[in-house]
């Protein structure tokens, strides 16, 4: 489906009734990213209105000439919330970038949330300033790393700690499936110009009372896990989950653990 907001217009799927989770996924991919893994926990479970939507540049969402910023992709968010859910309450899932946008959801809108989710959070804006953990394989699988193409398994190892052929496989569904739809110029100008919100020194300021989740790879080179911790105390009914054997993704390379936790959260919103 696809909705008119200020001229754009911003793909999305629903599914189910019930409580909205609206997912916010990160910088590059598509919904997918979060479909992939989210919609087999909730195959199972009744009762939750899951709202998936690709961001501008993004997936089949295309660019305005009004979205110059994170404050700009803020306001789209919050419109898109508006029309899609008026009046309700909901609870937030993000991944990455799309963490870093939902904080600045619960920083203008917390009386909305009733919980929040945050998988690879990005806490520190400036890539320069985050702490970062070492890189390194754990798991691989030689035989089936031999038979990608040299660029395949340069990217790929590039971004995993656990290189097999199941993990790829996830990779390929729910993340390139969304970067080959990426509007590079876009996001390339918008990464250098407008990553950050205008407000991003008072972004963790205040406290958010409701339950959280915070998922995060010990191995994770992007965004790191260190940094998460400065702001533990502003979120007093959370739990901050680092795994081992996880980079970037950790939806994907810690799956069996992933999935209890994301029921765990759940449960606590009840």
């Amino acid at each position: 489906m696809e909705l008119n907001i200020d001229g754009l217009s911003v793909y999305y799927e629903i599914y189910d009734t019930g409580i909205p989770i609206v997912m916010i996924h990160g910088f590059g991919p598509d919904h997918r990213i979060l479909k992939g893994c989210l919609e087999p926990i909730f195959k199972s479970k009744k009762g939750y209105k899951r709202i998936y939507f690709d961001l501008p540049g993004m997936g089949k969402t295309k660019i305005a000439n009004w979205i110059h910023n994170a404050d700009d992709m803020l306001d789209l968010i919050l419109k898109f919330i508006q029309k899609v859910i008026p009046e309700q309450k909901y609870l937030i899932i993000g991944e990455s970038y799309g963490t870093y946008l939902a904080s600045g959801l619960i920083k203008k809108k917390s009386h909305d949330i009733l919980g929040v989710c945050f998988i690879s959070p990005v806490i520190i804006s400036d890539r320069s300033k985050r702490t970062l953990p070492d890189f390194y394989p754990i798991v691989m699988e030689p035989e089936f790393l031999s038979q990608l193409s040299i660029r395949d398994a340069k990217e790929f190892k590039g971004m995993y700690v656990i290189q097999t052929k199941k993990v790829w496989k996830r990779f390929k569904e729910d993340v390139e499936s969304g970067l080959t739809l990426a509007d590079e110029q876009f996001l390339s100008k918008f990464s250098n110009e407008g990553y950050s919100f205008s407000f991003d020194r008072d972004l963790f300021n205040q406290k958010f009372e409701k339950p959280s989740l915070f998922i995060m790879g010990r191995q994770d080179g992007v965004v790191g896990y260190h940094n998460t911790y400065n702001v533990i105390e502003n979120y007093p009914r959370a739990s901050f989950i680092v795994l081992d054997k996880a980079a970037h993704d950790v939806q994907i390379e810690q799956e069996s653990i992933f999935n209890p936790l994301i029921n765990e959260w759940l449960e606590r919103v009840k």
